[in-house]
């Protein structure tokens, strides 16, 4: 039986006819200037966490929270952006969150402890979960449905080289002056894209007044921030099971009593995130492999750098080359994949996309202490070109299938999964790198021997998610909205 939509009074955003495709290129630009400095933000901490942890006296767990942190706040922050998007003007949405991420910055780089650096982090990561979904939205919004595909493509490359190049950048600057100066330089490109914003983000907008329901938000905020707070303590479980425990239950039952709220204030167009978009097989599959594909990235990419570095003695300048020519291919293939979307449909991409990220993470599977440093590279240029191919087509079919009206939510939605697959799977390597490498080492194993026995298990768990990927695949279609009722 069909799946109604409910009542919603959103008229369809009329951008598209009034804007010339010059101004549309111009806000698309901005937009995705601004999220591609900000995803790279992700992860240029991975290449400079050893440096980190040495500078501040920290451990590699500890380290992973500026990490896992900037994940969790956009894991809290993003299901509020479908009403957000909502309420106000893209525009000032654009304005507060570039904001928010020039201060989050200039308090990175002057940071001296690590409560201050993670606190930055946090402030950082307010402004990523507002430019995401903004960028997903308006291309939405002002793209025709038959080019989706190819500017989805140049928009997978914000989202995917980002994190794929930042290791890059960061071991340069890290290798030159260290790494407060990663959030010294890039300032002046935030500073850049607030001017540009200001400029060229010129949307029309049905923003419309209503209110926020405060505890949809409390009930968000507590579900998706206990969860993913549970997953990060697991290595910790042993120590203290009754906070583990409590945390995954008190998330959960936040999570169910959340979802039956948003349903009951659907009827009335009050909700803080509307879940329709869940009725799409095609939408609820995208959010799955959405989760595996950007967990295995932020995984490996988190201990990757970790092993060369700790394992091999290698320096951060030449880990950062290493990754580059896996961040390059990836920024080649995913427009002329999302050309490909345009023409035949989703499974020409994604079915080879999945198949390339699974053959990545099994070739990381056989790395050892002594691995030379090409067997690295070679699996990080396949994983990456998978990841491009599935990037382009999950955001393309996942948002195929929603309403238009309701392409904030879709899109918050969407990013959620994404972030939550991101913390879910950064938690996972690192837990997995170092209980197993602790128990190697007590075991008699030399540190190095040990640091990758760990990273064994953790990719052969990336691996086989992996895998599971390549099957889910093939059961996705090209969904097409339905209007709303």
């Amino acid at each position: 039986m069909p799946t109604e939509h409910p009542p919603i009074d959103i008229a369809a955003p009329p951008a598209a006819p009034s804007l010339s495709t010059r101004q549309i290129t111009g806000i698309i630009t901005a937009l995705a200037l601004a999220a591609f400095m900000m995803i790279l933000n992700e992860t240029v901490l991975t290449v400079a966490l050893p440096g980190i942890m040495s500078d501040l006296q920290i451990s590699a767990a500890t380290g992973q929270w500026l990490t896992t942190g900037f994940l969790l706040t956009l894991s809290v922050v993003i299901p509020t952006t479908g009403f957000l998007l909502q309420r106000f003007n893209h525009r000032s949405l654009f304005l507060v969150a570039v904001i928010s991420f020039i201060l989050g910055t200039a308090a990175a780089a002057l940071a001296a402890s690590f409560a201050m650096l993670l606190a930055a982090r946090i402030v950082q990561a307010l402004g990523t979960a507002i430019v995401l979904p903004l960028l997903m939205t308006t291309t939405l919004t002002l793209v025709p449905p038959q080019r989706r595909g190819t500017i989805m493509g140049l928009n997978s490359i914000v989202i995917g080289v980002g994190p794929a190049i930042g290791p890059t950048v960061a071991g340069a600057v890290v290798h030159a002056w260290g790494w407060h100066y990663i959030f010294v330089m890039m300032l002046p490109i935030a500073v850049l894209v607030l001017a540009l914003g200001a400029v060229f983000l010129k949307v029309p907008t049905s923003a419309r007044k209503i209110r926020v329901d405060a505890a949809s938000v409390l009930l968000s905020a507590l579900a998706f921030g206990l969860l993913v707070y549970g997953i990060s303590s697991i290595e910790h479980a042993a120590q203290n099971p009754a906070t583990t425990i409590a945390c995954f239950v008190a998330g959960a039952a936040s999570l169910v009593v959340f979802i039956r709220r948003q349903r009951a204030l659907a009827a009335s167009g009050r909700e803080l995130l509307n879940l329709s978009p869940f009725a799409s097989r095609t939408f609820r599959l995208a959010i799955v492999l959405i989760m595996i594909a950007f967990g295995t990235l932020l995984g490996s990419l988190m201990i990757v750098p970790i092993l060369l570095e700790s394992g091999q003695g290698l320096d951060s300048l030449t880990i950062g080359i290493m990754l580059l020519p896996g961040g390059l291919v990836q920024a080649v293939a995913a427009p002329i994949f999302g050309r490909i979307y345009d023409r035949h449909g989703p499974r020409p991409v994604l079915i080879p996309g999945a198949v390339l990220l699974a053959a990545g993470q099994w070739l990381y599977v056989s790395v050892r202490v002594d691995s030379p440093l090409w067997l690295f590279m070679t699996a990080h240029i396949v994983f990456s070109i998978g990841f491009a191919l599935l990037m382009t087509g999950l955001m393309s079919s996942a948002m195929a299938s929603v309403d238009p009206r309701l392409f904030g939510h879709g899109s918050a939605i969407f990013n959620t999964g994404q972030q939550l697959g991101g913390a879910i799977g950064t938690t996972i390597f690192v837990t997995v790198l170092t209980l197993l490498s602790k128990a190697q080492l007590a075991s008699g194993s030399g540190a190095a021997q040990a640091l990758f026995g760990g990273a064994h298990i953790a990719f052969i768990i990336g691996a086989a998610l992996a895998t599971l990927a390549v099957v889910l695949t093939l059961f996705i279609g090209r969904g097409a909205a339905q209007p709303a009722r």
